[in-house]
């Protein structure tokens, strides 16, 4: 099986995942994770069809991973690495990106020079929010590639335009016979009227996937295409299921950290909750900033290190006071 090497990091973050509702900030925060994004991309970029979830993780530039950044329209992007998660310009409404990074398009790259392949990541609760979302994952993609230019003058080098991914995970609402479906779109020579030998790289530059889950259980078998992906997303985006910890196993392999935790009571299921005390400061600090990138008071904080390390509350306001940023 193609399991990658799970971190720390990731554990922490499928961890609290588990115990909440899988949408917004949570499946936002889980999503940063290299090691999901290695079992996503492997089964939606094409580029990525041939290459083991490991050899993925290579491929991606973490510093470029970003749902923050501001960068406006229009000006240079001279920020190394990231894309414009947020397009502003004068009396232009806003359009914020969930997660945006660059990955090595392997197609195109040699030793010499490396060509990047621009990902917009999106965590869509519903399906059908009141206008279609493959009208809205075409207009990230024309901004996303439009934003890789400087301000256009008689001088803008056009070759250096590199493909854009738009990838859409939407959760509810589906239609019932679309349920566990994954639709692609792309920029196509459709016809010709003569010769024509146009080298493909020089049109294929934007490429919008959708993914519809739909229901709170995922019945394909393994025989299924799709299967691997659809498993997977049914996992994070419906945490409480006493087999989470179970399924996110067979993609990521965190073994090698048994060490570092042991099981406690069940929680939905997932044990992996008390942290041996050698690296107990260390997670309980992870878990403080995690608790706070999703947006959860400090109260919050206080009440979720005390339950999960079994301190005191005391111990517990001290450390949240600590380590909240």
């Amino acid at each position: 099986m193609d399991r990658v090497k799970g971190g720390m990091e990731c554990l922490n973050s499928m961890q609290l995942t588990a115990d909440m509702e899988g949408l917004d900030a949570q499946s936002k925060t889980v999503l940063q994770s290299k090691e999901v994004l290695a079992v996503i991309l492997q089964e939606t970029v094409e580029e990525y069809s041939a290459y083991s979830r490991k050899e993925i993780i290579g491929f991606i530039e973490a510093d470029s991973i970003t749902d923050e950044k501001e960068i406006s329209a229009g000006r240079t992007n001279t920020q190394l690495g990231g894309d414009s998660p947020e397009f502003v310009q004068l009396n232009e409404k806003t359009s914020n990106f969930d997660l945006m990074f660059q990955a090595r398009n392997p197609i195109l790259s040699d030793e010499n020079v490396c060509v990047n392949l621009h990902i917009d990541l999106e965590s869509q609760k519903t399906y059908r929010p009141g206008y279609p979302v493959e009208k809205r994952g075409m207009y990230y993609l024309a901004r996303s590639l439009s934003s890789q230019l400087s301000v256009i003058t008689g001088q803008t080098d056009y070759r250096q335009l590199e493909k854009c991914y738009s990838i859409w995970i939407c959760r509810e609402d589906i239609p019932q016979r679309e349920h566990y479906s994954v639709s692609f779109y792309e920029m196509a020579n459709v016809r010709n009227i003569g010769e024509n030998h146009v080298p493909r790289e020089n049109f294929d530059l934007m490429k919008l996937v959708v993914i519809k889950l739909g229901k709170t259980v995922y019945n394909g078998g393994r025989e299924d295409e799709g299967y691997e992906l659809f498993r997977f997303l049914n996992a994070i985006m419906y945490p409480h299921q006493d087999d989470f910890m179970e399924i996110i196993s067979e993609y990521i392999d965190f073994s090698a950290n048994e060490e570092l935790w042991k099981e406690e009571e069940q929680v939905n299921g997932l044990g992996l909750s008390i942290f041996k005390e050698g690296f107990e400061q260390g997670i309980i600090q992870g878990t403080i900033e995690t608790c706070q990138g999703f947006g959860k008071s400090k109260e919050d904080a206080v009440s979720w290190v005390q339950e999960k390390f079994s301190i005191s509350r005391e111990n517990a306001i001290t450390y949240v006071n600590q380590y909240w940023m």
